[in-house]
């Protein structure tokens, strides 16, 4: 399968990178400088591209398989970020351009639920530091919902803690409800995030919906 990579020099785009070359297939690294970082994997070509810009992503995206984001929306090398809500809107309209029809997103995990109707951004106690991203993403969720009709798009969540780590390819799904463990810790390592990505691109089951991954 080849896959469209944006983001693939981050840390969950590195991981992602991994797994895809290790369960045989192509990518296509996007990032917005290739001249200011290093590919991840010999064997992954850089091209410049921006998630937010819709005729970019279709240039970038035509003959691909699948499109993956994985950008982050904290400032990196370039000194500034896209934000997911805008780069929802950017790949739904390019890939649509491109005739790509498979999708995946990676989000936060803001934006799943930790009572009926109450996300874990909007509960007390959130860190106000993490809020902009949180509601960022949320908003990126609606935007999938609103306006991806057709294609064949999936959004992952990750835990509320996401490290550096084993790969153990053992992980458990949600729908839009916060997961934690018997301890109440909510967790999940950047590797075995990365088995859940490619094990729905490559067996999908969570088509035209979110899911969320934790331990």
């Amino acid at each position: 399968m080849k896959i469209v990579l944006f983001g693939a020099t981050g840390q969950v785009g590195q991981r992602v990178v991994r797994e895809a070359l290790e369960r045989g297939h192509e990518v296509v690294g996007v990032t917005r400088d290739p001249s200011r970082t290093q590919t991840p994997d010999p064997r992954v070509r850089l091209v410049a591209g921006d998630a937010t810009d819709a005729a970019n992503v279709a240039a970038v995206a035509r003959g691909a398989d699948a499109v993956i984001s994985a950008i982050s929306p904290r400032p990196g090398t370039t000194g500034n970020a896209p934000t997911l809500t805008g780069a929802a809107r950017g790949l739904i309209a390019g890939v649509r351009e491109a005739g790509v029809k498979r999708l995946i997103s990676v989000g936060g995990a803001g934006s799943l639920e930790v009572a009926p109707g109450l996300a874990l951004v909007d509960s007390p106690g959130f860190p106000d530091a993490y809020k902009p991203e949180a509601l960022d993403g949320k908003e990126a969720l609606a935007v999938f919902r609103a306006e991806a009709e057709g294609l064949d798009w999936t959004f992952v969540s990750p835990a509320a803690v996401i490290h550096p780590g084993e790969r153990t390819g053992v992980y458990r799904t949600t729908g839009d409800q916060f997961l934690a463990d018997e301890h109440g810790k909510s967790a999940i390592t950047f590797e075995d995030f990365a088995v859940a990505l490619l094990d729905e691109l490559e067996r999908p089951q969570h088509v035209g919906k979110r899911f969320g991954v934790a331990y």
